[in-house]
């Protein structure tokens, strides 16, 4: 497992956003794939590519459909079955929605969606979201206890 920490998950996120323009689900499944060595396949991320929000419509946030893809990739991985991923998935989605008030992008996301608003307003909450789903993960499925310090 690559060593991540607070800084390194801020500056790829950053440059994931910024450098290479791509989306919240996409952001999250890339680093949490190099925290956890599992590798995605590249048309995991092409089908990621519109989940954010449901393409901007607002919907479940991408930061929390990039975590549940991994969860199901990890679980497969790890060899849980379909009701154990389904179980972890449920077990996350109420833990994020207790954690950052909502699973809709549209309520997380600063200022909403406005033709106005710069690029990647998410990027403080990409963080935060992705340790959280880092130690969420650790604790469940990994068998390890990785943390990152305060995730919310």
């Amino acid at each position: 497992m690559e060593e991540y920490t607070v800084d390194t998950i801020s500056q790829r996120v950053h440059d994931l956003y910024w450098v290479e323009d791509v989306n919240c689900a996409v952001t999250t499944l890339i680093i949490l794939s190099g925290i956890f060595d599992i590798p995605v396949h590249s048309q995991v991320l092409s089908g990621a590519s519109g989940m954010h929000g449901a393409g901007k419509f607002g919907v479940q946030c991408g930061l929390v459909e990039g975590t549940l893809m991994f969860l199901g990739i990890l679980g497969k991985n790890n060899g849980l079955n379909q009701e154990e991923i389904e179980k972890l998935c449920y077990e996350y989605a109420s833990l994020f929605q207790k954690a950052f008030g909502s699973l809709l992008c549209r309520v997380l996301r600063p200022q909403g969606f406005k033709s106005s608003n710069p690029p990647h307003l998410c990027e403080d909450m990409t963080v935060k979201s992705i340790i959280f789903s880092a130690e969420f993960i650790s604790g469940s499925i990994a068998g390890t206890t990785k943390s990152f310090g305060n995730s919310k």
